[in-house]
């Protein structure tokens, strides 16, 4: 069994490496056949995104917040949390949605502003010959693609998946819980500072356009809002309903990832981990589309812990009996356990040792 994992990760690595090179390849080819200039710049916004530019620019500073607030008040007017937005639920919701707004900004200042020039000297804009559509496609598969590997690995991972487990622990779907991370999960965030060096490099129109499209994408999968159903329901929008859950993440395929259990057929735990693009979990095995939701979301060992122990584990640890967020608790294997082929009915983790 292990040899077939090794043999799995090598052969996903293998396609991931060739899927980074697409977009780069695809740029050398557009250069090589219509004979372009790198010598010249070439990143502006085509005729027809123009307009939008300003659009995007400001969704990006304070839109993508009112569109969460906005949302927010929908679901609870609909009372689409059954009254699960309790006690510990509103404190760590609350702290994870207005904490990484005020910290992590300054974080990615001082990378792109005092680390990238340092670690890169005089790369400030050398991309910036590249064309507007071969930057979007550039940093749309990066940042998607790594940040797929990161949300993998925090789920196989057991040490990782306390890091993680926070998001997974609201019994919930929506608004409320879409920013709900670990702290340290979100500033070690690997797709962050790949496209704050993208920007760096020359390409922060794109990233522009990225950053927005994937953040409506990912928050419109995290709602408690099943806005993809109707694709489901008349036939004759099945076509655009096959394209779409394939391509991006939907609320049926990522609320059955953040399902409390695996053992219904349509509760997926141990999948599709796609933020903005769900055809990475097409891709390398890891998806499961069934049209349906879950009836109950979280994880079954969730003990409510504080809402400290949460956000910043392990620097601050839960006094809750049980936890695998505790003192004294070990994340890491006694024992070999398969990954695949596993009914998740609770946290990803091995067996923990208590010491």
């Amino acid at each position: 069994m292990a040899i077939v994992q090794k043999e799995k990760l090598v052969r996903d690595l293998t396609i991931s490496f060739f899927i980074y090179s697409l977009p780069v390849l695809a740029i050398y080819l557009y250069f090589k056949l219509s004979g372009g200039a790198v010598s010249e710049s070439h990143l502006t916004l085509p005729s027809f995104l123009e307009f939008a530019k300003p659009a995007f620019e400001n969704i990006r500073t304070w839109g993508l917040t009112v569109f969460m607030l906005v949302l927010g008040v929908i679901e609870f007017a609909a009372g689409l949390y059954d009254d699960e937005w309790t006690g510990e639920e509103r404190k760590i919701d609350i702290v994870c949605f207005l904490a990484p707004k005020l910290l992590l900004p300054p974080i990615i200042a001082f990378f792109s502003l005092n680390a990238l020039p340092y670690l890169l000297p005089n790369s400030a804009n050398v991309l910036s010959w590249v064309p507007f559509w071969g930057g979007f496609f550039l940093i749309a598969i990066a940042d998607d693609l790594t940040q797929y590997w990161y949300h993998r690995l925090h789920h196989q991972v057991p040490f990782l998946w306390r890091f993680h487990r926070t998001h997974h622990s609201a019994p919930y779907m929506g608004m409320a819980m879409a920013s709900r991370q670990n702290f340290i999960y979100t500033v070690f965030f690997s797709q962050i500072y790949l496209t704050a060096t993208l920007t760096y490099l020359g390409l922060g129109l794109p990233a522009l356009f990225v950053l927005v499209i994937k953040s409506i994408i990912t928050l419109g999968a995290h709602s408690s809002i099943p806005w993809d159903k109707p694709f489901y329901k008349y036939k004759v929008l099945h076509p655009i309903a096959w394209v779409l859950e394939r391509l991006i993440s939907t609320p049926a395929t990522h609320h059955a990832h953040h399902a409390d259990t695996s053992g219904d057929g349509v509760g997926h735990f141990k999948g599709n981990f796609g933020n903005m693009f769900f055809i990475w979990d097409v891709i390398f095995g890891t998806g499961l589309i069934t049209r349906k939701y879950p009836k109950s979301f979280g994880t079954k060992s969730y003990k409510q812990e504080e809402w400290y122990a949460q956000f910043l584990w392990p620097i601050f640890k839960s006094k809750k009996e049980g936890s695998s967020l505790a003192e004294g608790v070990l994340a890491f294997p006694l024992k070999a356990r398969p990954v695949e082929n596993t009914v998740q009915t609770e946290e990803p983790t091995p067996v923990l040792e208590q010491v």
